[in-house]
């Protein structure tokens, strides 16, 4: 119930500031996107540690793939 509330919050705060940045560059949305996707993708499988790296890694590999 935890995580699945924590990934929730993420996910609508990580809508707000796409939202609330619509001049944002490619770099941003790809690291925000990743990490919204790790955060929810580490929620279904494990507890709050598991969300947290996934939004970690989530976001590095956004930002990553987004340079290219």
């Amino acid at each position: 119930m935890k995580t699945k509330f924590l990934a929730s919050v993420v996910t609508v705060a990580a809508l707000m500031g796409t939202g609330g940045c619509a001049t944002m560059d490619r770099q941003t949305v790809g690291t925000v996107g990743g990490a919204v996707a790790g955060g929810v993708i580490g929620s279904a499988v494990g507890g709050t540690a598991a969300t947290i790296g996934g939004a970690a890694l989530g976001g590095y590999i956004g930002n990553q793939a987004a340079k290219r």
